[in-house]
């Protein structure tokens, strides 16, 4: 194991905060596996990059030779984590949120070392609370403290509710700490409050208070929001290798260096170096950024999947062709047509809704752009190639062509 000061120094990058750092250090220093906790509420099934961006955090304190607990919140995940939230969260049911889990458990392991990895799901101790446990776990935090925190205080504020069972929230992460024991927790800025909780109550059950560590919130693909699946600027993890790429080399060129900060495996050094390359002109942008698109393709798909995307985007992108041996053309209509319907027709889906699906995926182009509107309408007076995935490429023809 490494020592204290050079572990640190691979701990800090990306890293926003770390508090107290001085308690992270004795830790360090007291030359013992760390148990390094992190949660992950499974409300939707995919993971993305920004989700990535804790996972590959983790991976570091792994080959640091500390443990990592993976914790699924199959249980908070039924309140919904109140954070940067405005309105209370729809709850899901406990059906919605098991069979996300069951995703999740598959995707981590593109990151993490299987055999290293602790999954846990906080339904195992949630469940067995009874009242009288609930009420003492309630007794130990104060309303007033509660609405220290932005999002209730904003809320209180404006007279917006703010039902009970989204104040349990953070005490229930807070307690997943006190049972796993953990010393280290890590989570993105927006959970701060949540982390600090957890502090507090391993304080108030007589153990050693965690080291909270936060870490940036990732950007999407319009370079300005934090990525989510809901503002359609993510890159899922589990997306087909073309996607996944072409999405990667949408993002800016400044943007390009935060990725390969907080997602690659290349020391800093190396880092530094590459931009430096690209900043005296000795690296063209485009070919650092297709780099870190295949490295991070091959993470999650393979090396032969990564040559194959990096192919694909260079061909379609770069030179403007299309692979004459699955090349397929069909009449333009001579109407603007909805693209359920087009896809049906060119038999890319069997069914409106299966094709409905395969927009959602983002697994849908025309003209090289991604769809992510179900209702879009494919003009055949300006569109030409509509694709879906990479084998499924149609050409329009127009009659006086």
């Amino acid at each position: 194991m490494l020592n204290a000061e050079a572990q640190l120094e691979i701990i800090k990058r990306g890293a926003i905060e770390i508090l107290p750092e001085e308690e992270l250090v004795r830790k360090l220093r007291a030359g013992r596996p760390l148990k390094i906790k992190a949660g992950f509420d499974p409300t939707a099934p995919d993971l993305h990059l920004g989700h990535a961006v804790l996972i590959q955090k983790m991976k570091q304190f792994q080959e640091l030779g500390h443990e990592v607990v993976f914790l699924i919140g199959d249980f908070t995940g039924m309140i919904g984590d109140p954070s940067g939230k405005a309105e209370t969260r729809k709850q899901l049911s406990r059906e919605e949120v098991l069979r996300n889990a069951e995703t999740y458990k598959e995707q981590i392991f593109k990151i993490l070392e299987p055999t290293k990895t602790i999954v846990e799901f906080n339904h195992r101790w949630m469940e067995k609370l009874d009242a009288v446990q609930l009420i003492e776990l309630s007794a130990k935090y104060t309303v007033a403290r509660m609405l220290e925190r932005d999002d209730f205080k904003q809320r209180f504020q404006k007279h917006q509710p703010i039902s009970i069972h989204e104040f349990l929230y953070p005490l229930m992460q807070g307690y997943d700490s006190v049972i796993l024991k953990s010393d280290i927790e890590l989570g993105g800025t927006d959970q701060r409050f949540n982390l600090l909780v957890g502090r507090e109550l391993q304080r108030e059950y007589g153990q050693e208070p965690q080291v909270v560590l936060t870490m940036p919130l990732l950007e999407g693909t319009d370079g300005i929001n934090k990525m989510s699946k809901s503002l359609g600027n993510y890159i899922g993890i589990n997306e087909i290798p073309e996607d996944m790429f072409g999405k990667i080399m949408s993002i800016s060129d400044t943007l390009m260096w935060r990725y390969l900060e907080l997602l690659s495996d290349h020391n800093m050094q190396r880092i530094e170096s590459m931009k430096a390359d690209v900043e005296n002109g000795r690296l063209h942008p485009m070919e650092q950024k297709k780099a870190l698109a295949e490295e991070l393709v091959r993470r999650f798909h393979g090396v032969e999947s990564a040559v194959t995307a990096r192919e694909y985007f260079e061909n379609r992108h770069q030179k403007k062709t299309l692979p004459i041996e699955i090349r397929k053309q069909f009449k333009a209509p001579a109407e603007s047509t909805w693209i359920c319907r087009l896809l049906v027709e060119l038999k890319f889906a069997a069914s409106s809704s299966e094709a409905r699906r395969l927009i959602e995926q983002g697994a849908v182009r025309v003209d090289g752009l991604v769809i992510t509107d179900v209702n879009f309408v494919f003009d055949g007076s300006k569109h030409k190639v509509v694709e879906v995935g990479r084998k499924r490429i149609a050409q329009a023809i127009r009659l006086l062509e």
